[in-house]
């Protein structure tokens, strides 16, 4: 069952096509990543998406209504977690959570949404003694109240330092794991990596791609090996060289054949008796693969 299904998705101002026949599918139960630089198009999609603006042309079907009706049912299966909210900061946290459930008919208890987002220990606090990382939380929190079967997460962990983004990150796999659809914006790719069971990457309006990371690592069949030259003087075959992207010692070599490149490298190597420091290989990150389709 699909979550979300656009058919040629498309958004004009004047001449300026913002979104451009856009083909989404997102399955219900999973963390999908729409990723693209500033100006892609990502933040055009989602409000359509939401319900906040309105396509030009083409189909769309979220939860199986058309969000631009709004109606009661569609905004209360639908959660949203924007980049930033003004919530009220001399309430606690348990109030706030009180003020946002009471719009429901069928909300969340207090208590699940505490623990779902490891509130509980600040409930009683103020908003604004909060840290960072648990008004973030917070914010999910309320996203939540309605007990939602779709949640929107735009940028959810810009500013936060690395061990409150992880914990972060397990609390959305949780949300996941409870069964709930989760469509994430963010420039993070390790945080799209870590999390998104599907990835589309959005450039000039357009969907340039979509599938799982997995799928989008067989398509994109690069692999990459890095190691240090300790030796001044060491000169890299010619065939090798050719391939091979070096600074302050550092060799990278992206390759679709790396048996190959390998053998010769070590062969090679052994031959001169020269060692390979810090020798890995890796197939290509979602980085690395999201910056090679954006050249």
């Amino acid at each position: 069952m699909l979550a979300i299904d656009t058919n040629q998705l498309t958004k004009r101002y004047g001449d300026f096509q913002a979104v451009n026949s856009v083909s989404l599918k997102v399955r219900e139960g999973e963390i999908f990543a729409l990723l693209g630089p500033n100006g892609a198009g990502k933040t055009t999609t989602v409000e359509i998406l939401e319900g906040h603006r309105l396509k030009t042309s083409g189909q769309v079907k979220v939860l199986g209504m058309d969000p631009s009706e709004n109606s009661t049912e569609f905004r209360s299966r639908v959660g949203i977690v924007l980049q930033e909210t003004g919530i009220e900061q001399y309430l606690t946290a348990v109030e706030i959570l009180e003020q946002f459930t009471n719009f429901y008919e069928s909300p969340r208890s207090i208590s699940d949404l505490l623990e779902m987002t490891g509130l509980e220990e600040e409930k009683d606090k103020r908003v604004k003694k909060l840290s960072g990382g648990q008004k973030r939380r917070l914010d999910v929190a309320i996203g939540l109240c309605g007990n939602p079967d779709l949640l929107f997460l735009d940028e959810p962990t810009t500013g936060f330092d690395p061990s409150a983004r992880r914990t972060f990150w397990d609390m959305i796999k949780n949300l996941k794991a409870d069964g709930t659809t989760v469509v994430l914006t963010t420039h993070y790719m390790e945080e799209a990596e870590y999390l998104a069971d599907t990835v589309a990457l959005m450039n000039h309006g357009k969907l340039v791609t979509q599938g799982s990371l997995s799928d989008l690592k067989i398509s994109h069949n690069q692999t990459s090996i890095t190691f240090k030259l300790d030796e001044s003087s060491a000169v890299l075959p010619e065939d090798i060289q050719e391939i091979s992207k070096i600074s302050k010692g550092m060799v990278l070599i992206n390759t679709e054949s790396p048996t190959a490149v390998l053998s010769d490298l070590t062969g090679w190597a052994i031959s001169e008796g020269i060692e390979l420091t810090n020798l890995e290989v890796s197939r290509q990150t979602l980085e690395e693969i999201y910056l090679g389709i954006l050249k």
